[in-house]
């Protein structure tokens, strides 16, 4: 049996992107229905943890609930985290390159307006736009409707994770280089968040890179992200690890991650009331979410379903947690149980697996032209009297 966190070594360049995607996805609709609460309330409306997919926490009464909840989550169902993913998949499918704020102006935005999809929670088509939180409407407003500089467009936008949910494909893009991966997200979130979030989505899609090298296991992918990450992020990664490393399991670990990123989050305890400083810009500050989910992959020591089962029973915002564990897990090469990738996959009405083929040939082409540009920049290099140029 190939050890905890080890597997990477044998995955290949398809599998690494196909387990972060489908993997992001699974975690996502796990999470859904019980985000917002805590691990004890969790705990009380399932009479135990969860561990697979579960129906909606109001029961067939979702619809009407808290007072109105018109999206279903649970019983399989895909939130928006996998909605925005598939999206920047598109994005990239159809530049084939790099992409950059401009992209998501010029790409992503109008594919939220214009493009009818599915919408699992919606169970109907309508436009992404419909379904997505006001931090990503705010999107559309600042890009389309406000003419915004796309570099400059997230200034202003509550500072959450929004952006960092969807950055996986970016650092599979960049697979094994963190430090592009996290430049590139840096570019393209900028159309989106400001302060720690936008730090977080860089970050995040870092991980998600060097979670692709070969050999890569948990502790690496945390060293990656510490090289990198700046301010408060930096730091509550830092923090929220150093708990992780003392626990032998998610049960274990529910409290002390909590404990740990705290100081770092400015929801502050009670997530349904946040504090009056919640997701306001700041440099001692991160997200809540990034911490947490790489605190879970370090317990789980990559295994995917450990990493996902305790960021999902983390509760809080954890579809997103579970999102990003799941992707990083994925990318490490741990399978994502074929029973939930199914489900969810039926339950969505969703090809989990063709963004991840897409992905993979575009993913390819770009290495392909990157390699063409970097071979360009050493003949003019040399020719100015620089060291020669490499085999």
């Amino acid at each position: 049996m190939t050890p905890k966190g080890e597997r990477s070594r044998g995955a290949g360049l398809e599998e690494r992107i196909t387990g972060a995607l489908v993997g992001a996805a699974v975690g996502d609709a796990l999470g859904g229905p019980v985000e917002g609460y805590s691990p004890d309330q969790i705990l009380q409306r399932h009479g135990g943890r969860v561990h697979g997919v579960v129906g909606p926490w109001a029961g067939d009464d979702w619809r009407t609930a808290r007072p109105l909840a018109p999206y279903h989550k649970g019983d399989g169902h895909v939130t928006d985290d996998t909605l925005m993913t598939h999206a920047l998949v598109r994005v990239y499918a159809r530049v084939r390159d790099h992409l950059d704020a401009y992209a998501i102006a010029g790409h992503l935005v109008p594919d939220l307006m214009t493009r009818p999809r599915w919408i699992p929670e919606l169970e109907a088509e309508a436009l992404p736009l419909q379904r997505i939180f006001l931090a990503e409407k705010w999107l559309v407003a600042r890009l389309h409707y406000g003419h915004a500089d796309p570099r400059e467009a997230g200034t202003g936008n509550i500072v959450n994770c929004g952006a960092a949910m969807y950055m996986a494909p970016v650092g599979l893009v960049n697979a094994a280089n963190p430090a592009a991966a996290y430049a590139e997200a840096l570019d393209v979130a900028g159309a989106h968040q400001s302060s720690y979030g936008r730090e977080a989505a860089g970050v995040l899609a870092a991980a998600v890179a060097a979670a692709c090298a070969p050999g890569a296991t948990a502790d690496s992918v945390v060293a990656a992200c510490l090289s990198l990450a700046k301010d408060g992020t930096r730091t509550a990664i830092e923090k929220v690890c150093e708990a992780a490393g003392r626990c032998t399991d998610f049960e274990s670990a529910l409290g002390p991650l909590r404990q740990a990123v705290e100081p770092y989050d400015t929801v502050g305890p009670d997530y349904r009331n946040p504090s009056l400083g919640a997701r306001r810009p700041s440099r001692l500050h991160a997200i809540e979410e990034l911490p947490v989910a790489l605190g879970m992959l370090t317990v789980a020591r990559g295994d995917y379903r450990q990493a996902v089962l305790g960021a999902v029973n983390y509760g809080r915002d954890c579809d997103s947690i579970a999102t990003m564990a799941g992707a990083l897990a994925g990318a490490l090469g741990s399978p994502v149980p074929e029973d939930w990738a199914k489900t969810v996959a039926e339950a969505s009405r969703l090809d989990l697996w063709e963004p991840a083929r897409t992905l993979t040939g575009v993913t390819r082409e770009i290495f392909a032209r990157d390699v063409r540009r970097r071979r360009a920049h050493e003949r003019a290099f040399a020719e100015m009297g620089g060291p020669g140029c490499s085999d």
